[in-house]
């Protein structure tokens, strides 16, 4: 599948739509999902064009599942937790529906979850979760 650099996540990466954002660097980028699974449920992305994992860049590659270890680290801190539910998606047969490689991370026991892309979240509660768990980041 080609990369449609019109895709919601390329356009968040390019400051045209705004996200709840939880932490940045060179390569990565990790936000909230507006349409959490659970409580916390947030997302990281990479800088660089990739529909999925068979795509990225080893560099990159590390660069996300580093962020990710930062925000899995925040999370538990934040939200008192222990469990985090780490999902990928490799193409719409798989569920993938934003075709730029991300990773889930949702706090919470696996019989909680709830359906994916099911409602839209307070975005006053997500900014406010964002804020504390980016404050908790080393």
């Amino acid at each position: 599948m080609a990369y449609d650099n019109q895709n919601i996540f390329a356009k968040i990466i390019r400051g045209e739509i705004p996200c709840h954002k939880i932490y940045e660097d060179d390569k990565t980028l990790s936000f909230m999902d507006i349409m959490p699974m659970a409580t916390g449920h947030a997302l990281v992305i990479p800088k660089c064009e990739a529909v999925e994992l068979s795509d990225m860049p080893a560099d990159y590659l590390q660069a996300v599942f580093s962020t990710a270890q930062k925000v899995m680290q925040a999370q538990r801190q934040v939200l008192n937790t222990e469990g985090i539910v780490q999902m990928q998606l490799n193409n719409a047969q798989a569920g993938q529906s934003v075709f730029h490689y991300h990773v889930h991370l949702i706090p919470t026991h696996v019989h909680e979850i709830g359906k994916h892309e099911d409602k839209t979240a307070n975005h006053e509660e997500l900014a406010k979760l964002a804020e504390q768990i980016r404050q908790v980041i080393v």
